[in-house]
């Protein structure tokens, strides 16, 4: 069909001209990355927090630009059968914003992962991979977490988590995702904190707890941080609140296994190796391992991991990990582990593997979107995917491990 000129202006003076504040009804099509559910509305694609797939909702649009906004719930319309009562009175708009995705049963949570991994390979990578993407879930979805931050406020007395989007404490007493020790600390905090003790009006408390143990710090706390050990396959890790450790033991194991599985050979690198998670396995598995990790005392753990473990064949490098490969001789490599925070490596580092060219590559990421992008650069040069795997470390939240094995085409 054909519209002359004067038809289509028009037909755009008539189109819909949505403004913040607006209250509209639509469908929620599926969950995107960021754990936002998608719908759309005339002229608009609606971007809706805590929502869940097929549910039928009256939102308010709080954020415009362009053709695309972001919404509120104000009403379910019509729930989604996925959609499940919040265990937690924290949860919802406006209050904690540690959880994204109670409002959804854990088979639907563990489906969404897989979109967002695939949308983020998709929309970001250019990357079509056609193979199945397999999710290992957590065997316990509540009562997991082995590790948390909370936050004080001395004046007002709050201990707790911030608000959804925003630095506002929540005050909590109880937080169903965190394991019976840590919940036991907190509790004790609330009953026994001096208030009046702190210099500052607000501050952190850094916890982790491993074998009923717990360890605590703050800037403002004088008593000592307690050392923990986690023991898993014959390995012990050393390491305390200051320090990174993955904050769900009960997928350790898995994450190992999924991201060293079958790799052998003479030379390895642990790129941004922590307290030496998988230098140790990976010692098993290669003649030679070499862990390299910025943090100091991630690096003291770490060589006391190897130490503890008699270790003869591997070594840490206390260094940044780009200055170092940037400076390392070009000597050949079988396999390098990649375990970078959540804003991913570098595009330095990503240059250095491309001229160093391991035979393969195990790139463990919890953020999908900064994976996707170092994806795209590995993958238009020399190596080609062999899998990829989810592991849902996070339960109750959009966040998500992945594992992508690779190899040199």
């Amino acid at each position: 069909m054909r519209y002359t000129v004067s038809e289509i202006q028009g037909k755009n003076k008539l189109s819909k001209k949505h403004k913040v504040g607006e209250e509209l009804e639509l469908k929620i099509e599926k969950i995107v990355p960021g754990g936002f559910g998608l719908g759309f509305a005339e002229n608009l694609t609606v971007f809706v927090a805590l929502a869940a797939p097929g549910d039928t909702l009256r939102v308010k649009l709080q954020q415009i630009k362009g053709k695309t906004a972001f919404a509120e719930i104000v009403e379910i319309i019509k729930p989604s059968v996925e959609r499940i009562e919040p265990p937690c009175v924290y949860f919802g708009e406006n209050r904690c914003g540690g959880c994204d995705f109670q409002q959804l049963n854990y088979e639907a949570q563990l489906a969404a992962k897989i979109g967002i991994i695939k949308d983020s390979l998709t929309r970001i990578g250019k990357i079509n991979y056609e193979k199945e993407i397999k999710i290992i879930g957590s065997p316990k979805p509540f009562g997991y977490r082995a590790r948390s931050q909370w936050h004080i406020n001395a004046r007002r007395k709050k201990i707790g988590y911030f608000r959804r989007n925003s630095h506002d404490i929540i005050d909590v007493k109880h937080c169903p995702i965190l394991v019976d020790e840590l919940q036991e600390t907190l509790t004790d905090l609330r009953e026994t904190i001096v208030w009046d003790s702190f210099w500052s009006e607000k501050l952190e408390i850094e916890s982790a707890s491993a074998g009923g143990d717990v360890s605590i710090y703050s800037a403002e706390i004088v008593e000592p941080t307690e050392e923990l050990n986690f023991e898993l396959n014959g390995h012990r890790y050393f390491y305390d609140a200051t320090t990174f450790f993955q904050g769900n033991p009960f997928l350790i194991e898995s994450l190992i296994e999924t991201a060293v599985a079958g790799a052998s050979g003479e030379n390895a690198y642990d790129l941004y190796c922590g307290v030496g998670l998988f230098t140790l396995p990976l010692a098993g598995k290669f003649a030679k391992v070499t862990g390299v990790e910025a943090s100091g005392k991630a690096v003291d753990f770490a060589r006391k991991n190897v130490e503890n473990a008699r270790i003869e064949n591997a070594s840490v490098i206390g260094e940044d990990v780009g200055e170092w490969l940037g400076a390392n001789e070009r000597e050949s490599v079988d396999f390098v582990l990649l375990d970078p925070p959540r804003a991913g490596t570098e595009k330095r580092i990503i240059e250095s593997l491309l001229q160093i060219k391991p035979r393969q590559i195990s790139y463990v990421s919890c953020e999908p979107s900064t994976l996707a992008r170092d994806l795209r650069i590995l993958c238009e040069q020399h190596y080609v995917i062999d899998s990829i795997t989810a592991v849902d470390l996070f339960p109750q939240t959009h966040h998500v491990e992945t594992i992508v094995r690779l190899s040199l085409a």
